[in-house]
């Protein structure tokens, strides 16, 4: 506590320097001036958006220029009002002291620092990293140009607990591992990125070791973020073993399921029982594999609706994998025709009607077999294979339909359906005579 009150008292005493100024004739003056220059840039800034299309001018632009001009005309207010009070200000000293022109000069600082630093942080793709990134920044930098810095770096340090053997944590100490943190792991997942397009060209590798590759990749790169930030900031790891422990019990519990998924998917990538690409079905849902994730697996249906199936899912339940080692797909087609008809014609003209359709496979060849004798019809099952399961298999089942009733329309054969003879005894007869007397 004794720290923190020196430090206020510092503090106190670095505003007490300049409010001889504050209190004098300039004060009023270089806030009228400052809120003038803000006010002109808006305007300025403003009348320059509406004047030039920059997505039209840039188009096809390298894509780091492109975001760089983007940065800069999304802060075109603070670059000039950064440029009329640097203006402003060097005209002042012409006439006055430094002193009188201080808030100016402190104004122009701090849009030149956040300008620099917005632009920079506009190469992160992340929005919401930008945005953090930026504003930590260039609050360190105002605290540096306010001559602050060293006296809230002391506080933030003051303030913080023991953990024994001889370790401690502060909030200064906080603060800079998660800024640290935060770049190391920007850094890892543009470099895992980048390694994971490697290994996606690499023409020898699977899919399925691609993509184990690639999240190996990744997992290895941040792990070893966050070593090197720990290490870097001075945490002693050994001395947060029991607290880490009863941290890593509870965490195992709440995220058991997710973990799950993870091994899961681990799982399927290594023995490549399912991989992109491939038409699976899962309980009711059936779609061909786009994407296999950390925590899930992507499965598009043929109406364009996509599935989120866990990975554990996939592990645990029975999948129908319809191109597992080949894509080669036998389908069915029940149908029943008049005890009129030749049975040893119907097979052939079956056989004949679908041969020209180009998604059925020649071989192996399709078979047309008489299954039953049934109570109006002669049972048959067509049987075909197709090697393009992806793009569908209710579509050509529905054009092989469509064949067979057109040849059997023109050759005479009758598709039969169900007759009921209905039967009415004498009490049944004689009540309906009553009831269509009475309606008469």
């Amino acid at each position: 506590m004794d720290d923190l009150g020196q430090l206020l008292d510092t503090m106190g005493e670095t505003f007490r320097s300049f409010g001889a100024e504050f209190t004098s004739i300039w004060f009023p003056i270089q806030i009228a001036l400052i809120l003038l220059a803000a006010a002109i840039a808006y305007g300025l800034a403003m009348l320059m958006r509406r004047r030039i299309d920059f997505k039209a001018v840039l188009k096809g632009w390298p894509t780091v220029f492109r975001q760089l001009v983007f940065a800069t005309a999304g802060n075109l207010t603070i670059i000039i009002f950064a440029l009329l009070t640097a203006t402003i200000h060097s005209a002042l000293l012409e006439i006055t002291t430094p002193a009188r022109s201080y808030l100016l000069q402190v104004a122009t600082s701090l849009a030149a620092a956040w300008i620099v630093i917005s632009l920079f942080a506009s190469l992160l793709r992340n929005h919401f990293v930008n945005r953090i990134v930026a504003i930590c920044a260039w609050t360190i930098a105002a605290l540096s140009i306010l001559g602050l810095l060293g006296n809230a770096t002391k506080m933030l340090d003051s303030v913080g607990i023991g953990i024994g053997g001889g370790s401690r944590i502060s909030l200064l100490l906080i603060l800079k591992t998660a800024v640290f943190l935060l770049v190391t792991l920007w850094l890892a997942v543009v470099v895992g990125n980048f390694l994971d397009k490697r290994v996606q060209r690499i023409s020898d590798l699977t899919p399925s070791i691609q993509i184990l590759l690639g999240k190996v990749i990744r997992l290895s790169l941040i792990a070893l973020a966050i070593a090197v930030v720990l290490n870097a900031v001075g945490i002693d790891l050994s001395a947060l073993a029991l607290f880490s422990g009863a941290v890593g019990v509870g965490v195992g519990f709440g995220l058991q399921k997710i973990v799950s998924n993870l091994v899961s998917g681990i799982i399927l990538l290594a023995d490549k029982s399912i991989k992109p690409g491939d038409v699976i079905t899962v309980g009711d849902n059936s779609g061909s594999v786009r994407t296999i994730g950390a925590r899930y697996t992507l499965v598009v249906m043929r109406d364009g609706r996509e599935i989120l199936l866990p990975n554990e899912d996939l592990v645990t339940q029975r999948v129908v994998n319809w191109s597992h080692s080949n894509d080669l797909v036998r389908l069915e087609v029940p149908f029943g025709v008049s005890y009129d008809s030749d049975p040893h014609a119907v097979s052939k003209l079956a056989l004949a009607v679908i041969a020209p359709i180009s998604r059925i496979m020649p071989q192996p060849a399709a078979a047309c077999y008489l299954t039953g004798f049934g109570e109006s019809s002669l049972d048959f099952v067509l049987r075909f294979w197709i090697c393009d399961p992806i793009e569908g298999t209710t579509n050509i089942r529905g054009e092989v339909m469509l064949a067979l009733w057109d040849a059997f329309k023109r050759e005479g054969i009758e598709i039969p359906y169900p007759v009921r003879n209905l039967r009415l005894t004498d009490a049944a007869r004689t009540a309906l005579d009553r009831t269509a007397q009475k309606s008469a």
